[in-house]
C-alpha cells in the first residue's frame, strides 16, 4: 500500500467537467493535509456581496489607509467564517505556517494588525474554506477531479483572481485548452 500524498503548500485545480459544481475552475491553496483530513481555502472567485472595508466594518475594525481589496469565495464550508493567507513575515496566535505560501491566520488579530499597517506584506482574504475527511480528498484525487500543482506564491499573490486558475496550468507546463472533462479506462 502506498503513502497518501500530502497536499499542503500546493495549489489545488478542479479539472474540467469536476463533479461537483461547486468547484467549477477552483485553485484552492492547500493548508493542512494529513491522515484526519484537508482543509484549503479558494483562491479563485470573488464573493460579490462584500469587499473587505465592509467586512472590517461589520467587525467593528477601522480599515485606516488599506485598500479595499476582493474578498475572496474561500470554499463552500462555513461561508461566513474568515480566513487570512499571508506571507511568513506575520504571526499571531493560531496562525499555522504553510510552506511555500507563508501562513494562515483567523483571527481577528490580523485584521487589526492589517487594517494598522504592521500586518504582513502579502496578504489575501476569504470568507468560507473547502474541507475534506479523513481520505476523502485522497480518494478524490483518484476519482480524477483534481490536478495537484505546485505552491506558486506568486500566483497566489501576484496574479489577478480571475487569472489564477490559467496561470497555475501554465506554470505546470499545460494549456487547459487541452484538458477534457472525462479520462478513459485501460
Amino acid at each position: 500500500m502506498t503513502e497518501p500524498q500530502f497536499l499542503a503548500g500546493r495549489l489545488l485545480l478542479a479539472m474540467p467537467g469536476m463533479f461537483d459544481p461547486n468547484f467549477e475552475r477552483a485553485v484552492i491553496a492547500m493548508c493542512v493535509h494529513d491522515e484526519n483530513g484537508a482543509l484549503g481555502i479558494g483562491i479563485g472567485a470573488i464573493r460579490q456581496d462584500i469587499g473587505f472595508h465592509e467586512l472590517l466594518g461589520d467587525l467593528g475594525i477601522d480599515p485606516g489607509a488599506t485598500p479595499d481589496v476582493p474578498v475572496l469565495d474561500g470554499g463552500p464550508v462555513e461561508t461566513s467564517r474568515g480566513f487570512v493567507l499571508h506571507s511568513g513575515d506575520w504571526g499571531g496566535e493560531g496562525t499555522i505556517g504553510v510552506t511555500p505560501f507563508g501562513g494562515l491566520s483567523g483571527s481577528l488579530d490580523i485584521l487589526r494588525a492589517i487594517a494598522q499597517g504592521t500586518g504582513p506584506r502579502q496578504w489575501l482574504i476569504a470568507l468560507g474554506y473547502a474541507g475534506w475527511g479523513a481520505g476523502q480528498l485522497d480518494a478524490e484525487m483518484r476519482q480524477h477531479g483534481w490536478y495537484a500543482a505546485k505552491g506558486y506564491p506568486a500566483i497566489l499573490y501576484d496574479t489577478p483572481v480571475r487569472d489564477r486558475w490559467a496561470a497555475t496550468w501554465k506554470a505546470e507546463g499545460i494549456d487547459p485548452a487541452y484538458l477534457v472533462g472525462e479520462t478513459g479506462r485501460a
